[in-house]
């Protein structure tokens, strides 16, 4: 099977194949002057879509193995613009006006609220659009991410091999490099790289530079604190690129956050695609997590309690 045999146009398939659970529906929506190419998986559940940010120079396609495993969950994904059959925009941007982007495609859509999703370089963008639209955030979902240029980073090695965008457009160069960037399966089966790099299309140099710029000098630390939204944060144990630390110092910061960690790389939601999509969904339908006090008070207080001593001199847990 090809990677597109079951993917379907709004224009061509008609309303009920579109409905049709499942279905991977593609569209190009303009928000605010922006055309950006849309993917939307139908899923028939009764929650909302999940929004998932992709990472640095990733196509939309490049998801489709986790949106496959996806069961009840409807989610949309669009190619960040630069990328993919998103044109790149006129000026380079901020994370913040990828949240507003996002938050305009969202609305346009007819959703009020969303589950969020980001990987790698988008879980940047997925924490700036909890942040910054917190009543349209229902929960946050974060994977192989960290807070920013604070992160605990890769090595200069590693670093080095991410800081052009060859990777998508030389799939041999891809094949070298992948075990060494991504760790986890691709270091023991050769065949998953070379699925891997046949999904990748679309990455531009201008494009892919836009994201790096974007991302220069953001950070979430000073924020963390205060996102109210469960928030569910999953690492891969053998990640060359984000240190599984990075995990561990945005669960201790987030209020409402549990950490769960793969015995995989960077890339597990697309080595371990049920795996992961089986942890995500049943963290959204947990309706035992509530979202944290909306209350500003409420969360400073919340968050500067452990680091008030108790009578015994020891710190308060929570």
């Amino acid at each position: 099977m090809s990677l597109t045999d079951d993917l379907t146009s709004a224009d061509e398939a008609g309303p009920a194949a579109v409905a049709q659970r499942g279905a991977i529906e593609t569209r190009q929506i303009t928000v605010d002057g922006q055309l950006l190419q849309v993917a939307i998986r139908h899923g028939g559940g009764g929650g909302p879509p999940l929004l998932l940010f992709n990472g640095i120079g990733a196509n939309w396609e490049l998801a489709k193995p986790f949106l496959d495993a996806l069961t009840g969950t409807s989610a949309i994904i669009f190619d960040v613009p630069g990328v993919g059959g998103s044109p790149k925009p006129a000026w380079p941007y901020r994370p913040s006006t990828l949240a507003r982007l996002a938050a305009g495609l969202v609305a346009e859509l007819g959703y009020a609220e969303v589950d969020v999703a980001g990987v790698s370089w988008g879980g940047g963008i997925a924490q700036q659009f909890a942040h910054q639209f917190p009543k349209r955030c229902r929960r946050l979902v974060l994977a192989a991410t960290a807070p920013g240029f604070t992160m605990v980073p890769a090595s200069p090695s590693v670093l080095w091999k991410m800081a052009t965008p060859r990777r998508y457009t030389d799939k041999g160069y891809m094949k070298t490099i992948a075990a060494d960037i991504y760790g986890g399966a691709f270091r023991d089966d050769p065949s998953l790289i070379g699925r891997h790099a046949a999904a990748m299309h679309g990455a531009r140099s201008m494009g892919y530079f836009y994201q790096l710029l974007a991302m220069t000098g953001w950070t979430s630390l000073p924020w963390l604190w205060s996102l109210p939204q469960p928030t569910l944060i999953l690492m891969g144990r053998d990640d060359p690129l984000v240190p599984p630390v990075n995990g561990q110092i945005m669960a201790s910061l987030i209020p409402n956050a549990e950490l769960r960690l793969i015995d995989d790389g960077h890339l597990f939601m697309v080595t371990r695609p049920k795996e992961t999509a089986g942890l995500i969904e049943a963290f959204l339908a947990d309706e035992s997590r509530q979202a944290a006090s909306s209350s500003l008070l409420a969360r400073t207080t919340s968050y500067f309690r452990d680091f008030v001593p108790t009578s015994g001199g020891g710190r308060q847990k929570p």
